[in-house]
């Protein structure tokens, strides 16, 4: 746990910076209800330290005698609050001039400016929230597509990290009795049974392997998945973004090369992120700028976890072997992708040529990319290359590269562990082996913890949050 101790009263504002129609400015603290109400008056009269949590009181924000603003004051006293203090939030218009004018006016009368994060770290000091909880308050702030706002409200409701806990607290349990043992060691007695500890680790051994192996779903839901479309120059790669985009995004031309640079652009399919990327065409050329675009493509191909490769149709039913030999290529040089294959401007061909190229090609995906068709069943293709099933019953996705690396080691002590009672070692060097366990998962929620941890974290939160 944090070392410091926070009493003081700070003030920032809650909402996005700039002009809108209202704005929030919190303020939470010991002091928080005291500091508004000298600068509060109430249409009706009243005083703000003699009201009721969670309350609501409309009045004027004032500096001497000079009226700032009409406003709304929320009042949430401790420790029923988001910080689990004393928290006002003031409602104000959303002018950048009342705001700031607002904020001054508090940070003359003794608060201090808000840090990143500061609001939710509170939270967790005064343990209204774990610090997974914590965590996915910014992923929620942060999440753009339905999948990953699911992630990160299943996770702030603590579905993962009461997972965690009930683990951590089981194996406490025999780690205690362990512990006993050592204290009665001349009497060589076992208080922990130890075939029920061999269950338990077996168990703890599937739950957390569960939850590594949903880390490959969840990061790149979380981050979105980035899908390189690839091909041979004026093959429709370009038609093929703007359709599913659907607006003209990328330059379409019937000069071979116009693509020199990628083209990348975000879009939401069945509410997970995919990131497409439109890539220069692949073949030789001694153009110096077209050259680089190509590198580009190789580049983009690495960092993909989709790769559509595209090809006309028309120009390659006579010479399908040329085609197969590209996706070989591929797929040797690049055997961990994931790998779509799509036969573009197929209104060019006839039901016969239609036929060849379901039966050479297997896994084959038939488009006309110029007039849509196809492109449903490409996106759905998408979403089912992406594990989604755990997303729709509901479990656990890891989503944070903090606690995938803490469930690796946890892990990795876990199977010592194991190891141990399968060859019966001592139970002091047992002993030493689970509680590195449990070190890793109190790393998770926040059991153990260091200022140093705290501030790398919510560093990256927003001020006001």
């Amino acid at each position: 746990m944090s070392s410091q101790i926070y009493n003081d009263t700070i003030v920032a504002l809650a909402t996005p910076s700039g002009n809108g129609a209202i704005a929030i400015i919190r303020l939470s603290g010991e002091n928080a209800i005291s500091i508004a109400e000298t600068q509060f008056k109430s249409i009706s009269g009243k005083q703000l330290n003699k009201q009721s949590t969670h309350t609501i009181h409309l009045g004027h924000i004032v500096d001497g005698k000079r009226t700032i603003d009409e406003v709304l004051v929320s009042i949430f006293k401790n420790p029923n609050s988001y910080t689990g203090e004393n928290v006002v939030e003031i409602s104000c218009h959303g002018s950048l001039y009342i705001q700031q004018e607002i904020i001054q006016l508090f940070l003359q009368k003794g608060c201090r400016m808000a840090s990143a994060g500061e609001f939710t770290l509170r939270a967790f000091l005064n343990g209204k929230l774990d610090l997974s909880q914590a965590e996915a308050v910014a992923d929620l702030i942060a999440s753009d597509n339905e999948a990953s706002h699911q992630i990160a409200m299943q996770q702030m409701r603590g579905g993962f990290s009461s997972e965690i806990s009930k683990l951590r607290e089981e194996l406490l349990n025999f780690a205690s009795l362990i512990e006993l043992e050592l204290d009665f060691a001349e009497e060589d007695v076992e208080f922990a049974d130890r075939t029920q500890f061999k269950e338990l680790i077996v168990r703890i051994n599937f739950v957390l392997k569960r939850l590594i192996d949903s880390f490959a779903v969840g990061n790149v839901i979380k981050n979105g998945i980035p899908v390189a479309i690839v091909g041979e120059p004026n093959v429709g790669k370009s038609t093929l973004l703007n359709a599913l985009l659907n607006e003209d995004r990328a330059i379409v031309s019937e000069i071979a090369g116009t693509t020199r640079d990628t083209i990348e652009d975000e879009i939401s399919i069945g509410g997970i992120g995919f990131r497409f990327i439109d890539t220069a065409g692949i073949r030789e050329t001694e153009d110096v700028v077209e050259s680089i675009g190509i590198k580009k493509t190789f580049e983009k191909i690495e960092q993909s976890q989709v790769v559509i490769y595209l090809f006309d149709s028309g120009a390659s039913i006579n010479n399908l072997n040329a085609v197969k030999l590209e996706i070989e290529k591929i797929k040797n040089k690049h055997p961990q992708k994931r790998l779509l294959i799509i036969a573009n401007k197929i209104d060019q061909l006839d039901d016969i040529q239609l036929a060849k190229m379901n039966t050479e090609i297997e896994g084959i995906h038939l488009l006309s990319a110029k007039s849509g068709f196809g492109v449903e069943q490409l996106t759905d293709s998408l979403l089912n290359l992406i594990n989604t099933g755990a997303l729709k019953n509901n479990e656990t996705i890891v989503t944070n590269s903090r606690h995938y690396d803490a469930l690796l080691k946890a892990f990795e002590e876990v199977q010592k562990v194991q190891h141990g009672l399968e060859t019966g070692l001592s139970g002091d060097l047992l002993a030493i082996d689970i509680r590195q366990a449990l070190y890793h998962f109190g790393e998770i929620t926040g059991e153990i913890t260091n200022d140093d941890l705290l501030g790398n974290i919510f560093a990256n939160f927003c001020i006001g949050k």
